[in-house]
This record gives structure tokens, C-alpha cells and sequence, in this order.
């Protein structure tokens, strides 16, 4: 069973050391540069909510979900409502194509209904152009290309909450 659950002091260093495989590495930044922009969120008055994933006991991956303002340059669709964003996700290279990715934005889009932080509309996703995979991932949800580029090669992907 795939939990998204609070990184800790305990959890830290395992979370720093998940990674994805070499191919990947041009698709999301790595866990610890996350973590730091979570930190650069919040003295911002941001709202970043943080997760490691565990299938069972043994962690898998990390997810950011953040409310409101992003580091990223902010999507129309963001400048006039209050969203959610799914700013990373990723599974550590051992546990990928086993299932836990779409468990966890399952869990992810779950937890987001909930509207932990306020309320909102949408929920959208940037991802890189090139990234076919992801597009037809986040289309498996429901996510729909906006028209949208923000930083410059980055598509921007929205879905109705």
C-alpha cells in the first residue's frame, strides 16, 4: 500500500538519496534542491506540503505539492485563482515501473481534494516539453495541456478539482 507521509529528521537522508535513472535527471530536480526550495516557499509566504513515498514500509519517492505562490513563474490560470501544484514527483529508479508513481498521484489527487491548505479549483502540473511520458501519465488522470508555457520550455497541465 503506497501512504505519502511527513519527512522528518529520520527520513531526511533516505529521501536525499532517492534518485531517478541517468535518462531522467533532465526532468526533475533532486530531492535535497526540493526541499531547499520549500524552505525558500515558506520565508515567502508560500505553502509547500512536502511527502516522501512509501509503498509499505519502504520509501519510494518524494512529491511537492504546493498552494498558491510557486518558485515557478506563475501560470494565468494560477494568477487568478488559488490552485494546487504538483511541482515534483518522483520515484527512486529501483522502484519505478512497479505501480508506485500512479499510486501515489492517486493518494496525491486525494489528499488535494481535501484542500488541506484553502480552497481551489484546479490543480496543475508543469512539465518539460520533451517529457512524452509524463504528458500521457498526467493525461491518465485527467490532466488536460492548457496552452501555457512557463520558464521557458515548460508545459503547463491542469486539471478540475
Amino acid at each position: 500500500m503506497v501512504t505519502l507521509r511527513k519527512i522528518t529528521l529520520d527520513n531526511r537522508r533516505e529521501l536525499f538519496s532517492l534518485k531517478v535513472s541517468a535518462d531522467q535527471l533532465r526532468f526533475v530536480a533532486s530531492n535535497l534542491s526540493s526541499i531547499a526550495t520549500c524552505y525558500i516557499l515558506v520565508s515567502n509566504g508560500g505553502n509547500p506540503l512536502p511527502f516522501a513515498i512509501y509503498a509499505d514500509e519502504q520509501m519510494v519517492g518524494f512529491v511537492l505539492i504546493v498552494y498558491g505562490i510557486t518558485s515557478y513563474e506563475l501560470p494565468q490560470i494560477a494568477k487568478d485563482n488559488n490552485t494546487y501544484s504538483v511541482l515534483r514527483l518522483m520515484i527512486d529508479e529501483k522502484y519505478q515501473q512497479m505501480g508506485y508513481g500512479r499510486e501515489a498521484m492517486r493518494k496525491v489527487l486525494e489528499y488535494i481534494r481535501t484542500f488541506p491548505v484553502g480552497p481551489a479549483e484546479c490543480c496543475w502540473i508543469p512539465y518539460v516539453s520533451s517529457n512524452i511520458t509524463a504528458k500521457k501519465f498526467y493525461e491518465s488522470f485527467g490532466f488536460r495541456d492548457n496552452g501555457e508555457k512557463i520558464d521557458e520550455n515548460e508545459l503547463v497541465t491542469v486539471l478540475k478539482l
